[in-house]
């Protein structure tokens, strides 16, 4: 069943312990920090209903009608199909919006694909991996992942920190494990579920370790505290056009003796579990993240080429240059998700699974050459961006001046110049727009541990093959102790 969003906002009333402003909050739905992106999420829910764009973003089998951005990928055309499906809605909602749940529910399918691995560890809790992926397709709960600890004084080894500071396993009862700790995940106030999983300890020869735990948490669930931060959407929205509509709010998850039940628990206590688990854990999700960094790029590049027709500044060389800067961005991010695709593998469970090597590097290019790319945009912008009068002021005593002023010419005027200059500020110079930044470079990983999934990922043996070849090497050395590990598909 898909839900609509009305079933959706009716699912967060289930007594929520949410935290924002330092103070309780009673309905998460109505609460100005997170109505907005609340109800972009609903929104997301009702267009899965709604008759113009239903038949784009669903499909039917057996068991009914689902979302088609929560299927399991089986073909190259099911990717094909998703990335339409999520152009379609970032262009109802009109912005970006990254936790939807199609980008983090792939960590089940991964979880999916080492169900045999998993199993010959401890076999008890293989078969609640398929019984949730077929939960998360037919239940269509908005699904986010927990992953990242406060970690404490990393100096220190684990056992010598305070043992809350990574999520640990406390106690087993009949009815499940209780756990204790917290992580910092994105949107998990108001979503309905979490797959948490460890954050790879200081793990050497250790077979088991109480802060090895994959699991589901429902955030409605008694003794899980959301403590969020500061909203951006409370400003003011002339000013503000982004950020009022998509911040999507992050919150540090507290642990308080919460019980998983033994049907939610995917691998329990076993490091190797945890540290495959961690080593594929982005091989389907890291696909929709770097999309969406792909419609950022397309945002960037829209409000520069405009600022450049009203500025009259298009035709210059200089400027063409930075812009075909910003396009060859874009266009590497376009070509490194087209290619996945194209090249795309089956994978241990059967399920369609992007080229890794490219998939990795294309996050490689988005990520790390992000915060170039958005000062190439400034700069196309110009400073008006960081000096601009808020709106309140054009339409104050002061009006007739800043009318004066901001008018370009006959075609634009000035209130379409404050409000391209308003949305480029809060898409490269606001508060908000650093908070994203920041998002990018580590919502899936920190830069070196992309890095080092692309370095699993490359097959290095043609090219060692064909350098022996070509310098004429002996054959024996083929496949010596200088080749990389196995590949895994991500870092560890």
């Amino acid at each position: 069943m898909i839900r609509t969003g009305a079933q959706y906002l009716a699912g967060l009333q289930d007594g929520r312990e949410v935290y924002i402003d330092g103070a309780r909050v009673r309905d998460v739905t109505s609460h100005p920090a997170l109505r907005p992106i609340i109800a972009a999420k609903a929104r997301v829910y009702d267009l899965h209903h709604a008759e113009a764009s239903k038949a784009a973003l669903t499909y039917t089998d057996d068991a009914g009608t689902h979302s088609l951005l929560l299927n399991p990928p089986l073909t190259r055309e099911d990717w094909h199909r998703k990335w339409a499906g999520i152009d379609l809605v970032l262009r109802d909602l009109g912005g970006v919006v990254t936790r939807m749940g199609d980008e983090t529910v792939g960590e089940m399918w991964s979880l999916a694909d080492g169900r045999d691995v998993l199993a010959e560890i401890d076999p008890r809790f293989a078969e609640n991996i398929d019984r949730h992926i077929l939960a998360s397709v037919h239940n269509d709960p908005f699904h986010v992942s927990a992953n990242t600890d406060p970690k404490g004084d990393r100096s220190r080894p684990v056992e010598q920190r305070d043992p809350d500071m990574m999520i640990r396993v406390v106690k087993e009862t009949d009815a499940g494990i209780i756990l204790r700790g917290a992580k910092y995940e994105t949107a998990a106030a108001y979503a309905d579920q979490a797959f948490l999983k460890p954050t790879v300890g200081a793990w050497t020869n250790e077979k088991e370790s109480q802060h090895a735990v994959g699991c589901i948490v429902k955030m409605g669930a008694k003794g899980v505290k959301h403590i969020c931060r500061a909203s951006f959407a409370t400003q003011d929205a002339a000013d503000h056009p982004i950020a009022t509509r998509f911040d999507e709010v992050e919150a540090l998850v507290v642990f308080d003796d919460v019980l998983i039940p033994w049907e939610d628990v995917f691998f329990y206590r076993h490091t190797r579990a945890a540290q495959h688990v961690r080593a594929t854990l982005h091989r389907y999700s890291a696909f929709p993240f770097v999309l969406r960094l792909l419609y950022n790029a397309d945002a960037m590049i829209g409000a520069a080429m405009w600022n450049a027709r009203q500025t009259g500044l298009e035709k210059l060389q200089a400027v063409q240059e930075k812009l075909a800067d910003l396009v060859c961005y874009r266009e590497g991010i376009h070509a490194h998700l087209t290619a996945s695709i194209a090249l795309s593998e089956t994978s241990p469970a059967g399920f369609q699974m992007p080229n890794q090597s490219l998939l990795y590097a294309g996050r490689v290019l988005a990520c790390s050459q992000l915060p170039a790319m958005m000062h190439t945009a400034r700069e196309l912008i110009g400073g008006q961006i960081c000096v601009t009068p808020d709106a309140a002021q054009f339409d104050g005593e002061a009006g007739p001046w800043l009318r004066k002023f901001y008018t370009l010419n006959d075609a634009w005027n000035a209130d379409d110049r404050r409000k391209l200059l308003a949305y480029a500020r809060d898409l490269l110079n606001s508060g908000y727009a650093g908070h994203r930044l920041a998002f990018a470079q580590f919502a899936q990983a920190p830069h070196f541990s992309h890095l080092a999934a692309v370095y699993r990922a490359f097959d290095f043996e043609g090219p060692l093959d064909f350098v022996r070849r070509a310098a004429g090497l002996s054959d024996r050395i083929h496949g010596a102790a200088t080749a990389p590990p196995a590949k895994l598909g991500e870092a560890a």
